[in-house]
């Protein structure tokens, strides 16, 4: 149940601002992941009502998740965004590339924050701020729920613009995750520029070594 319970913990623990961290497109075939924060200082006034659109973004529809990120936008005090590119990703691995992203979303703020809380079960390597992992965070945490949609539709609006680049995989519609018709168009075309050719099925057929 998301709720604002974490954020109030750690502002009675003495914490000043607070950056909340999540990321998308951990799990796709092509394109980037992307990760973003969003910023609450202690007198943040918390309301039910007024945010009521906020959720974990896999629970909203992409109307809805747009919907919210104008509003999150609008209300917190700064946004912060990172990505890592699918030859990154390649590189280093996805789990690395995930923590590059979110060190350039922290980066990519104004205002450093004093604590930082992330989705997930590991906390982010070689960071200066005191932090705490959240499993299950965007479904539990308010602040990460926000990031979680900031993460998602910039990541949305990305893949929107490579399929204009690459029209023949349908990256608009399935957004690179490994759907039967995303499946099929790697079989029919190869992969396309974006591709993670580290990622199975991709690795087994197209990756040299």
């Amino acid at each position: 149940m998301l709720n604002f319970s974490t954020e109030e913990k750690i502002f009675g623990e003495g914490w000043g601002l607070l950056g909340a961290i999540d990321e998308a497109g951990r799990g796709p075939l092509a394109g980037p992941v992307v990760a973003a924060v969003v910023l609450i200082r202690p007198n943040f006034i918390f309301s039910q009502e007024k945010f009521k659109l906020i959720r974990d973004s896999k629970k909203l529809s992409e109307a809805k998740r747009e919907e919210a990120h104008a509003l999150i936008m609008a209300e917190f005090p700064e946004v912060g965004v990172g990505w890592c590119d699918h030859e990154t990703i390649d590189r280093i691995n996805i789990l690395q590339a995930s923590f590059l992203a979110m060190k350039k979303a922290l980066g990519a703020l104004r205002t450093r924050p004093d604590f930082v809380i992330v989705d997930g079960k590991f906390k982010i390597p070689n960071i200066s701020q005191n932090q705490r992992a959240i499993i299950k965070g965007d479904a539990t945490v308010f602040s990460i729920a926000a990031a979680s949609i900031i993460a998602k539709v910039t990541r949305d609006r990305m893949m929107r613009k490579f399929h204009e680049s690459y029209p023949a995989y349908n990256f608009a519609q399935h957004k690179g995750y490994g759907t039967k018709l995303h499946l099929e168009k790697i079989k029919q075309y190869g992969p396309s520029p974006i591709h993670r050719l580290s990622f199975a099925p991709l690795k087994k057929h197209f990756l040299v070594k």
